[in-house]
């Protein structure tokens, strides 16, 4: 069963920290909790807790005999007031109390609406006294989240403030689960219309809007610390009276499950008061069982008298101060605030007592929420202070936790025993974990459950004992063992850990002591793979311990963790000293050390009753398997295995070959191994070490380099140090790396016409030209200059995107474009290398053209073949189109025409000879230049047409 444990202020308290005059009519303030009655059905008891003004309220507070209740799954009721207790100077306390059945899992939002608040609350204009108050509470109904009960405010929401001083309030929110809290500032509500339907007031006014500087004489502030929950308004500067709300969130395991909303008031008063002061207090760790007996001392700067309370969970009862109905109490209660509650001179002291037990483990924190409020002389109101008391209450150790080797079913074993273990309620569980290796017991105080680097063999009921572990454990380890309980509930929490057992299984079987391969090969290749194992004699055997003949069986399974083992070897030995027994050489038909790793295990046997019987098998070791990827102009090596011994804090040797898998190997470089990740090396072709020859030299895409890789280890128990170093060859791993370097880029240079320098005559009837490319390749820190071929690009005019012409071998550096009607265009090259990667192009070079053209101002028409036509004089340069108008001496037109080349035989446009005197023209002349969008060129003047059978020389 879950009970709710809470603590209530006592009437006296409570009325002398309420103001000396309160306002009119009738809600002050309220919240709503709830709790689930049963874990099999979905029944909660929900309650409101609401403040009445009783002194200007009383009419309608007489006639809030009931209230509705929005239960957030479409369903109301009207639900009778079971409490009505006055609690001092004008205000009550009111429950209402009922059970509702939700329907199924959901998200469940409950609210209520009373009508009215009390008026002349300032930060709620214009008129309190009309508005509605409103406030609500969520929860989630999850069958993961088992039975869960909302938390419960213990402090009554009603507190008096002091203009210029700073306010505090602490809802001492508890939560019976164990949840999380949370804090968050939040608005009055109304709910105008549709008492189920709520809104946040609109006219809600900040309290720093009647705010002063605060007392360390920043500015004003409002805020809530969303951990302790503690309220705090620095400073009020306006007497009367105010409201605001804030919102405690429940959250399990990072998930948000529920949350309430507390409107509360308070009363700013302009007196000559200061508040008094509890010297602050350090949190509290432990065990469960332990009194606590913490002394609280109160203050106050005006020499008032002062009162001490406390609220928290430890506590048996509600903001009444009495007693928690049945069904919410855990009898006997166990804390008491010793001299609390009573009017005592200043310094003030009161014993927070509580003796602990077992019960009451969770893995949240407890906070006491201790309250001081003075009692200064009438009419003077009494001001309060807070301070939070957390305590954590942790579960105490297993204790008597022995730890020895045994057997079980012909395996290893190690046997544990413990004190039986009796704190924690029904449910708890014992956790074995275990580590390899034995640190020192450093555990800091205030721990709970397993020290980093163990982890959990075993979950067994709180009644156990003992517990045999025989999950693959290997002779010559040590092994630490420690229990925990872990407690029921969601956030039940676990205890401190149980002082640590460490062993090592005695050692009587043979060890491996290297597995190394000596060729690299595959069943069809020539060398075949090849593997050599040695092992150990039996340790710890001593002559005459086992009847002989012994034997040793070698077994052996494919890939660095296989568990298929086959036999490959069986080797007779008498154990006597000397003897070749200790060493295989696996050469057996299917042997493939280039594919794949190989795992070895060895099995000892001796005589029994005339029949061999197996004593014990060695840890199983593998080959070393190296792997090689490509990188840029580079080669990654990673390697591994699976090995009884350690690998780490030794240095690795790396190998490499240039010539090919049958070596020479040439040792580049030693690679110190600190952790798994260590286990790499990247090549980018240095060779630091001499001895054998240095082989340094950037690696190439176009050739394959080979590896093998030496480990270095050491068995990390002591009794077998004296094996020393062991070392092991990988397998012979190629590869060759990429090179993704793009080219260098050419510098190009085009041969292109003086236009100055030609005469009239130059390129006198050329109808077909050449331009000449040349370029150099512009050699750079980050682009390869292993060229095999050049790329050209063309494109005819300046705007059109080039495309490829043509190419030329390297390392020619020239090629002529021919054939061209003009020489105007544009350029690039580019670089190709080896490996097709083409360079960036090079700068875009365009050349043009150099036009001309001339017109004659006479010409003779008549047949004779001499300046028969009106055509350019001398040698027309890239004429692309000509269009010609010809015009008499009165501007009419009597000739148009157009084409390749002007010539105009003195006819009209009709075909009719035209008379010999003067015409007129304008020529719009086109030429074959690098600018597609060049405008024509516009030749204007006369010409002379002289027929009569002139003939001009």
């Amino acid at each position: 069963m879950k009970f709710f444990y809470t603590l209530g202020l006592g009437i006296l308290g409570l009325c002398l920290l309420c103001p000396v005059y309160t306002y009119a009519t009738h809600v002050r303030a309220g919240e709503i909790t709830t709790r689930r009655l049963s874990p099999t059905s979905l029944t909660y008891e929900i309650t409101l807790t609401a403040y009445f003004d009783e002194q200007n309220g009383r009419l309608a507070s007489d006639g809030q005999g009931f209230v509705p209740f929005c239960f957030g799954d479409g369903t109301t009721q009207e639900v009778p007031r079971s409490v009505r207790q006055p609690i001092g100077f004008g205000s009550s306390l009111n429950i209402y109390r009922v059970t509702h059945t939700f329907s199924g899992p959901g998200t469940y939002t409950i609210g209520v609406q009373i009508i009215n608040r009390n008026e002349n609350t300032k930060n709620l204009p214009p008129a309190s006294a009309s508005i509605s108050f409103y406030v609500s509470t969520t929860i989630v109904i999850n069958p993961a989240l088992q039975i869960n009960s909302t938390p419960v405010m213990l402090n009554p929401p009603l507190d008096s403030a002091r203009v210029g001083q700073r306010f505090c309030h602490n809802p001492a929110a508890f939560d019976i689960d164990g949840d999380s809290l949370a804090y968050r500032l939040s608005v009055p509500k109304d709910a105008p219309g549709n008492p189920c339907i709520s809104r946040n007031y609109p006219n809600y006014q900040n309290p720093t809007q009647y705010s002063r500087t605060s007392e360390s004489g920043g500015p004003a502030s409002f805020s809530i610390n969303a951990s302790t929950g503690e309220l705090c308004w620095d400073a009020p500067g306006e007497e009367g009276q105010y409201n605001f709300a804030f919102i405690v969130e429940e959250w399990r395991n990072g998930v948000l499950i529920g949350e309430i909303t507390r409107d509360m008031q308070i009363i700013v008063v302009d007196q000559p008061n200061r508040r008094p002061q509890i010297q602050p207090l350090a949190e509290l760790c432990v065990e469960a069982g332990t009194l606590i007996n913490q002394t609280i001392t109160a203050t106050d700067p005006d020499g008032h008298r002062v009162i001490i309370t406390a609220f928290g969970g430890p506590f048996n009862t509600g903001p009444d101060n009495q007693p928690l109905p049945n069904g919410q109490l855990v009898p006997p209660a166990y804390a008491r605030l010793l001299n609390g509650g009573i009017v005592q001179n200043q310094p003030a002291q009161a014993t927070f007592s509580w003796q602990t037990n077992c019960n009451q483990l969770r893995d949240e924190p407890y906070d006491i929420t201790l309250k001081v409020t003075d009692v200064p002389p009438r009419p003077i109101a009494g001001l309060v202070s807070f301070q939070t008391l957390r305590i954590r209450l942790i579960g105490p150790a297993v204790q008597g936790l022995t730890a020895r080797p045994t057997a079980q079913a012909s395996r290893r074993a190690v046997l544990l025993n413990w004190q039986a273990y009796t704190c924690g309620a029904q449910g708890t569980q014992l956790i074995v974990y275990r580590k390899e290796g034995c640190d020192p017991d450093n555990i800091p105080p205030c721990t709970t459950g397993a020290p980093p680097g163990y982890v959990e063999v075993a979950r067994l009921p709180q009644s156990a004992t003992t517990y045999t572990d025989t999950a693959a454990l290997r002779r010559g380890i040590g092994y630490a063992y420690r229990i925990v309980a872990r407690y029921p509930g969601a956030n039940g929490g676990f205890s401190v850990a149980s002082t640590q057992q460490c062993l090592e299984l005695p050692l009587l079987a043979p060890v491996i002591t290297q597995v190394t391969v000596d060729s690299t090969g595959s069943p069809t290749s020539r060398p075949a793979g090849q593997i050599t194992v040695r092992w150990s004699r039996p340790l710890g055997l001593q002559p005459g311990d086992l009847g002989g003949p012994y034997q040793y069986r070698l077994l052996r399974a494919e890939g660095l963790t296989g568990t298929a083992f086959t036999p490959v070897a069986t080797i007779n030995t008498s154990l006597a000293p000397g003897a070749a027994d200790t060493v295989f050489v696996d050469r057996t038909a299917g042997l493939n050390t280039q594919a794949q790793a190989y795992r070895y295990q060895l099995e000892f046997y001796y005589t029994s009753n005339g029949q061999l019987t197996r004593l014990d098998a060695t840890e199983p070791a593998s080959s070393v398997r190296l792997s090689v990827t490509a990188g840029q102009r580079q080669l990654s090596l990673s390697w591994q295995a699976s090995v009884p011994w350690s690998n780490q804090n030794q240095t690795h040797r790396i190998y490499r070959s240039r010539t090919g898998p049958n070596g020479p190997f040439n040792l580049i470089a030693e690679v110190a191994v600190q952790g798994p990740a260590s286990f790499t090396f990247v090549d980018t072709g240095s060779d630091t070490f001499a001895q054998d020859g240095l082989s340094s030299g950037p690696l190439s895409a176009d050739s394959s380099y080979c590896y093998r890789v030496l480990t270095r280890g050491r068995y990390a128990d002591a009794r077998l140090a004296g094996f020393g170093l062991l070392e092991n060859y990988s397998q012979i791993q190629c590869a060759s790396p990429i090179d993704s370097t793009r080219p260098c880029a050419p510098a190009l240079r085009v041969d292109s016409l003086d236009c100055a320098s030609l005469s009239p005559e130059s390129l006198c009837n050329q109808t077909s030209f050449v331009n000449r490319l040349t370029w150099q390749l512009q050699a750079a820190p980050n682009c390869d200059v292993g060229v095999v071929r050049y790329r050209i690009y063309y494109a005819r005019y300046e705007q059109d995107e080039l495309r490829r012409l043509d190419s030329v071998a390297a390392p020619g550096a020239l090629y002529e474009h021919g054939g061209l009607s003009t020489v105007a265009g544009c350029y690039q090259v580019s670089a190709v290398s080896r490996r097709g990667l083409e360079s960036a192009l090079s700068n875009r070079v365009c050349v043009d053209a150099c036009p001309a053209l001339v017109l004659p101002n006479v010409f003779t028409p008549n047949g004779d073949g001499k300046n028969d036509v009106f055509a350019p004089l001398r040698c027309a340069r890239f004429v692309e189109s000509v269009e010609l108008e010809v015009f008499n001496r009165w501007g009419a037109r009597v000739y148009r025409g157009s084409g390749a080349v002007l010539s105009w035989d003195g006819r009209s446009s009709s075909g009719e000879e035209l008379s010999s005197g003067l015409y007129y023209y304008q020529v719009r002349v086109r030429y074959a230049v690098v600018d597609r969008n060049a405008p024509p060129q516009v030749l204007k003047g006369w010409v002379q047409l002289i027929r009569d059978g002139v003939s001009m020389r």
